[in-house]
């Protein structure tokens, strides 16, 4: 069975989890959803395991083509602490790869599309980027070398991914003595917030051990509710302008930028870098005083959303299927008519003058 396969069987889950919060949130008076925004983050989530699968011989084929020709050694993949050790090992090459594409601009280029929603529920782990797969592989070629089969290396990248599904939400509290050792609600709500105690902080997929060995780490605090969002909020539900807005930025600075040098360091530097100031970031910034991206639409329009965003569902997940027995250009044409669907949709729930509002 392929990962776009498990997906899809995942899928039902997802969804059967995202109504249970939804009604417990409602029950609670702590609703945590907004159509507009949970749809857009979804919609993100389908375009990139659409492009998984195109890319999929690229990522994966580079890691057994240096299994094959660079391990020092090959383990044995029926044996249980090999793929313990694997998935630790997965953990704690991510934990690294996570915290780069916090603190530097070319991986965050990627990375700020899972950001970039203002709600903090589990629509927002299904949010993800459509661009991660051109460098991110780079982090786990350690696993190769020191003889990780492929399977392995594919089903603990996978184990880590799924994981990380349930801790996007607020409707559960601090934990105790698991908040100490894994990634949770309460330490993942921190790593979503653009509170200035809470930025950039704690960066594990499975354990928050690493963030605690490594200086990263920050816990929720009672006075400090946390704001969700990126700082250069994307206001837009376009999958199209979420993935390409940071690439688009950091090549205009490029353009602006005279020295080749400083060209250059802007892609390793963090985001905010500039050559001659450094990395800086603008003081008495106020999280609880900017707007809300929240465009109003006919009902009409809403519904059309709706019934198109269900029908990108049903395909996506019929593709995912059935994908490993398509050729590349049915692939890409699919995934050029989810895109041309999903602006479409995006393009209904926001009008051409759309009202902002706190």
């Amino acid at each position: 069975m392929t990962d776009a396969q498990i997906i899809v069987l995942a899928t039902p889950v997802f969804f059967a989890l995202i109504g249970l919060e939804y009604w417990i949130g409602l029950r609670r008076g702590r609703n945590t959803y907004r159509l507009n925004d949970a749809v857009s983050s979804i919609a993100l989530g389908m375009l990139s395991q659409v492009v998984g699968v195109l890319t999929k011989l690229f990522t994966l084929g580079i890691y057994t083509w240096v299994f094959e020709r660079a391990a020092l050694t090959r383990l044995d993949a029926g044996a249980w602490w090999v793929w313990l050790l694997g998935l630790l090992l997965y953990d704690f090459l991510y934990y690294w790869h996570h915290r780069l594409g916090h603190t530097t601009a070319l991986l965050w280029a990627a990375h700020a599309v899972h950001h970039q929603s203002e709600d903090y529920n589990l629509s927002t782990a299904l949010r993800q980027t459509g661009s991660g797969w051109l460098v991110g592989w780079l982090f786990y070629l350690p696993m190769a070398i020191l003889g990780f089969p492929p399977l392995v290396y594919a089903v603990v990248a996978l184990i880590d991914l799924l994981y990380q599904f349930w801790v996007h939400t607020q409707q559960i509290g601090k934990l105790g003595w698991f908040d100490r050792w894994f990634c949770s609600p309460s330490n993942h709500r921190v790593h979503h917030a653009v509170n200035d105690p809470y930025l950039d902080r704690n960066y594990g997929g499975i354990l928050i051990v690493w963030d605690r060995l490594f200086g990263s780490f920050h816990e929720e605090l009672d006075g400090e509710p946390c704001v969700y969002g990126t700082r250069d909020a994307l206001q837009s539900w376009n999958p199209w302008t979420a993935n390409v807005q940071v690439y688009a930025r950091l090549l205009a600075k490029t353009r602006r930028t005279t020295r080749w040098r400083d060209k250059l360091r802007l892609w390793w530097e963090p985001a905010h870098w500039e050559p001659g100031l450094g990395a800086r970031i603008a003081p008495g910034y106020d999280p609880h005083a900017r707007p809300l991206f929240d465009p109003k639409v006919a009902s009409s329009h809403a519904w059309a959303a709706g019934v198109m965003f269900l029908l990108l569902l049903g395909a996506v997940a019929l593709f995912l299927w059935n994908a490993h027995r398509l050729g590349p250009i049915e692939q890409i044409a699919v995934l050029a008519a989810l895109l041309a669907g999903q602006v479409l949709t995006a393009r209904l729930l926001s009008p051409t003058n759309p009202l902002v509002h706190p």
